[in-house]
């Protein structure tokens, strides 16, 4: 008893000793470490662009709380449909297998498994890409950080503008640029290739400086445009000319319905020797909460000093990736079956079918549109001088419809404003409906 007694004394008694007083507690709160903060997340320009396109929104509705039930979102590229049958099935199945002791699986190849990297290369790319140059993951966002760690803070990268905000952000945050120019809103140390209506959303890249990374995203995302296999080819010339590396981001392949468009920069003689392609479950199959994609880097692509940029980018996914999910790939698996191929089809044309209703109602009213035939999303071209983030406001407050504005996705995009075609269909039809009674 008076040794439990002194056990418990002591172990108060040590718990007491690591308790922090009052006054330590109230040094803690208002103290600070002492580690310097990354000088270039303090580069970045406010916030991400769709978290802040969701804040407003919210504010909106936290003034007009009656108008919640009247939202409709044609804003983020978030797919709206369930996913299909024979698709679902193969998620199912790769789940249930891990409740049993024959079908159990841990960790796996973190560059995807064997199957589905064979699968891709022969499905997707009809054998023009090994195997082995696939690299599956947990999605083409993420993969983009990730081709930025192989290349690191030392290059000078190109991108469209407008564009895909993931490209700039992270090449400031990997210490790329220099501060952002307030008079031009581009930040220095990073070559902004013009894509506009005036040059069929194309950039004269002969005409631009060089830079070291070149990405490109077609069909595009905000544009909606889709390169011709000579502009790709043009684009494949001017990047082996300069020694430049191409990051081709094709994540909305599918959509392309036009003969002759590029589904992959792979298409393109040469193109082995300079790029990087990245894409993506997400459109395809409605995946962007599932979480699948992948990158092809080819054999062929090297550094200057000779060595493989395949070879630095396995090592960036065996050191900081576990590999995609095991239930996961085997959804991805069913994609590439003849079943789930039909279904994605049937998918994509769902949505394009979306993009030509908003695209017709866009039209009626007399505003110039692009985009929206090899590409889930229509780019509207607004009247002179109209801003693109007071139209968005002003679009809100109107008919509860919520949209992109076009400086969103750079000082480019200004005087444009993206409509995604991934809503309902019912929600689309209405969204065309209040449109054109407003902006008439």
């Amino acid at each position: 008893m008076k040794l439990s007694s002194a056990i418990s004394f002591l172990m108060l008694a040590s718990a007491s000793a690591f308790a922090p007083t009052a006054t330590q507690q109230k040094s803690t709160a208002l103290s600070m470490s002492g580690v310097t903060r990354n000088p270039n997340f303090a580069k970045l320009a406010g916030g991400y662009l769709f978290p802040e396109i969701g804040r407003r929104r919210n504010a909106y509705l936290a003034e007009n709380p009656d108008m919640a039930d009247r939202i409709i979102s044609l804003g983020i590229g978030d797919t709206t449909q369930p996913i299909p049958e024979h698709i679902l099935g193969g998620l199912v199945n790769s789940a249930s297998k891990l409740g049993t002791k024959e079908g159990y699986s841990g960790y796996g190849a973190e560059q995807g498994m064997g199957d589905l990297r064979a699968k891709i290369a022969d499905k997707l790319y009809d054998g023009i890409i090994k195997d082995s140059e696939v690299f599956v993951s947990d999605g083409a966002k993420c993969d983009i950080m990730r081709v930025q760690q192989v290349f690191g803070p030392g290059v000078v990268t190109a991108v469209q503008d407008p564009s895909y905000p993931v490209y700039v952000d992270t090449s400031v945050m990997m210490g790329q640029t220099g501060d952002i120019n307030t008079d031009t809103n581009q930040y220095d140390n990073i070559v902004y290739m013009p894509c506009t209506a005036e040059n069929d959303f194309f950039p004269d890249i002969e005409n631009l400086p060089r830079a070291d990374i070149v990405y490109f995203c077609s069909p595009n995302n905000p544009t909606g445009a889709a390169a011709t296999k000579e502009q790709l080819e043009m684009l494949v010339k001017v990047c082996k000319e300069r020694g430049s590396i191409l990051v081709f981001d094709a994540a909305y392949a599918p959509f392309i319905r036009t003969e002759g468009v590029p589904k992959s920069i792979f298409e393109i003689d040469g193109a082995r020797e300079v790029a990087i392609e990245c894409n993506s479950f997400s459109k395809y199959a409605g995946f962007t909460g599932v979480r699948l994609g992948w990158t092809v880097v080819p054999d062929e692509l090297t550094f200057a000093d000779g060595s493989k940029v395949r070879d630095d980018f396995n090592r960036v996914m065996t050191t900081a990736f576990n590999g995609a999910s095991n239930i996961v790939q085997g959804g991805g698996l069913a994609c590439l079956d003849d079943e789930g191929l039909s279904e994605i089809n049937t998918l994509i044309d769902y949505y394009l079918e979306n993009a030509n209703l908003l695209k017709e109602a866009m039209q009626s009213i007399g505003y110039d549109v692009y985009g929206g035939t090899d590409a889930p999303y229509v780019f509207v071209k607004l009247p002179e001088g109209k801003s693109s983030w007071d139209t968005f406001s002003e679009i809100l407050e109107k008919t509860q419809v919520v949209t992109i504005p076009g400086a969103g996705f750079g000082p480019g995009g200004e005087g444009y404003l993206r409509l995604s075609a991934f809503a309902p269909r019912d929600t689309v039809i209405e969204a065309c409906e209040r449109l054109k009674k407003a902006m008439a």
